[in-house]
């Protein structure tokens, strides 16, 4: 695979043209559109070459540091042209993106042009009706980024480098206000625009749980107005009618452009991933055996001080993304897994779930008693090592120094009093009478979270009786969590079944991300990556990928649903579990961008005809 990976692709991508992809996230890590862009880079150049693609984003000098290479050489085009670019007073670098593929990249300040944001917003207001209020950073930021861009591409074409074929394709309404002023402009640029999800949407979402019934009901200038997203809504509308080739991530949200952007997309183009970033190949299930013991150390110091449970017998769940407690199915996930709770009990299922919500949230610090426990246990462990150091020193000079015939001594004797003593006192100090903690952290607004008021609710607060314990974890997992010790990806593959059941995503990275680890979820058919696995991957729950039907569905049916494929899980044999980890290693080349990349090829192709 890999060996096929590194030859040029040919006659699927439109001869001598140019490339331009523009995104928010180019070398400014936010978001999910940072992972789309990144990922896709090397199957990119692997079909364009780096002569012939070039990605523009912003320039901030914090995320530069990290991502950023300056450019040495601007004897290029596009070289020449931000040299000239510089001499007119724009703060804009040319060089290469710090990722696989290495591309070439042109970045500007949006801070550079703050002085002009007067002149630049009365024409967007007299020429594309985009009315944008003072006072907003991210917008002006947005406003002075997509002038520059614009600038740009018409000093590009007054040298001639248009007169070929070029192709500028956008993503996401922070990148596309160029796109209307080409096209005012004239200028001989092809423009593809993608929206990953209208910002309007989301919000009607997460304030209306029958959103996709009532979608052809909204006016979207009066509900862009009740949710103070005008500005952002008349930026997507103008860039969808403004571009050539219009396309979304998938059908679900191509609905929601029909409706709330007035312009049904061409095409539709699915994310995937640089699966071979991923590949673990035979070395899957050995990965996940080490990581898990790393999760295991976590879960005895949060839980063992208040009771013990079998870790040969714990599974672990996680759920995981931005904090929309609806949009994101949580609350659906949270009535699951009580429901759970309540039938493995009935089932006397011998067993332990232990889930971890992983989102970000408003806090103060970590849990003080979580630290301490964290901290207390660590030190019982190095004591136990200091035992066993000690035991065995002495076992062994005891039985090669001993006459007569061979007897296993008292290994009690051969311990310290001191040492004894230190671990009786360390063990006492660590046990504490209190239920496990439900949350890492000590939260800014503890009364009012939605996780926290649904498990005080159900009483899921892990007691010892439960057997679906939770840990929520209110912040992103990283190698410098004191903690976990580890980052997202690894913590991935030590779990064994992601849960996503998505009342709103457009797409959905988490599932799979799974996939790609090894690890089976369950996603909804309203997630853009669960409508494209329903339509597209036959027996798909074989194969991990479990979907749960949401649209239309009574909230408890779906919810009863939903428990039950977690029941089946659980119940699952450990070879049976081992053997699905390599059933989802294997699918996920599916969703590798040499394979989904055909669809961008698709809309080049497209766009070219124009």
């Amino acid at each position: 695979m890999a060996a096929t990976k590194k030859k040029k692709i040919k006659n699927i991508i439109p001869e001598n043209t140019f490339l331009f992809e523009t995104a928010w996230e180019v070398c400014n890590q936010v978001g999910g559109i940072y992972t789309v862009i990144r990922s896709k880079v090397p199957s990119v150049i692997n079909k364009w070459g780096k002569d012939n693609y070039c990605l523009i984003g912003p320039y901030f000098a914090d995320q530069a540091e990290a991502h950023f290479d300056p450019a040495t050489d601007f004897s290029s085009p596009i070289g020449k042209a931000v040299l000239k670019m510089q001499e007119r007073g724009f703060d804009v670098h040319y060089g290469q993106w710090i990722v696989s593929g290495r591309p070439n990249v042109v970045l500007f300040n949006p801070y550079s042009v703050f002085d002009k944001l007067g002149e630049i917003k009365h024409f967007l207001r007299e020429d594309y009706h985009i009315s944008i209020p003072e006072g907003d950073e991210l917008l002006d930021k947005v406003v002075a980024f997509g002038f520059q861009v614009k600038e740009f591409f018409e000093y590009l074409c007054l040298t001639g480098f248009c007169n070929g074929d070029v192709i500028a394709h956008f993503h996401e309404w922070m990148a596309c206000l160029p796109i209307p002023a080409i096209r005012k402009g004239n200028l001989n640029i092809k423009t593809v625009f993608t929206t990953h999800a209208t910002l309007l949407g989301r919000y009607l979402a997460m304030n209306d749980p029958g959103f996709y019934d009532h979608l052809s009901l909204y006016n979207w200038e009066v509900e862009a107005a009740r949710f103070n997203v005008k500005p952002i809504a008349e930026i997507e509308r103008a860039s969808a009618h403004g571009a050539h080739v219009f396309t979304t991530v998938s059908d679900i949200t191509g609905q929601e452009c029909t409706h709330l952007l007035g312009r049904t997309p061409d095409l539709i183009l699915p994310n995937g991933l640089n699966i071979e970033r991923f590949d673990a190949l035979h070395e899957i299930q050995n990965q996940h055996v080490q990581i898990k013991e790393q999760i295991h150390n976590f879960v005895m110091g949060h839980f063992f001080q208040s009771y013990p449970f079998d870790l040969d017998k714990t599974i672990y769940f996680f759920t995981s993304g931005r904090y929309e407690y609806q949009n994101k199915g949580y609350d659906l996930t949270l009535e699951a897994l009580a429901r759970l709770n309540y039938k493995m009990q009935k089932a006397n299922v011998d067993m332990t779930v232990v889930t971890f919500f992983i989102t970000r949230q408003p806090f103060y610090s970590f849990n003080p008693d979580v630290l301490q426990s964290k901290a207390q246990i660590e030190d019982v462990k190095l004591v136990c090592e200091e035992i066993k150091e000690q035991v065995g020193k002495r076992l062994y000079t005891h039985i090669t120094t001993a006459e007569g015939p061979y007897e296993f001594p008292d290994l009690r004797a051969m311990v310290d009093d001191y040492l004894r003593l230190k671990l009786r006192r360390n063990i006492q100090s660590w046990k504490s009478n209190q239920l496990p903690k439900v949350v890492t952290h000590t939260l800014k607004d503890d009364a009012n979270d939605d996780i926290l008021n649904f498990l005080r609710t159900s009483n899921l607060v892990n007691n010892r009786h439960d057997k679906v314990k939770i840990v929520y974890h209110p912040d992103f997992i990283s190698t410098s969590n004191p903690l976990f010790k580890m980052d997202y990806t690894q913590f991935v593959r030590g779990c064994h079944l992601g849960i996503f059941p998505s009342m709103y995503e457009p797409w959905g990275y988490t599932p799979l991300e799974c996939l790609a680890s090894g690890l089976p979820s369950v996603t909804s058919e309203l997630a853009g990556f669960g409508d494209y696995v329903v339509n597209n991957i036959p027996d798909h729950d074989e194969q991990g990928m479990y979907i749960i039907n949401r649209k239309g569905r009574d909230f408890n049916e779906v919810a009863e649903d939903l428990a039950n494929e977690m029941f089946d899980f659980v119940n699952l044999s450990r070879r049976e579990r081992v053997a699905l980890r390599y059933k989802c290693e294997e699918s996920s080349q599916h969703f590798d961008w040499s394979n989904l990349g055909k669809f961008y090829d698709d809309a080049y192709n497209l766009v070219v005809k124009h």
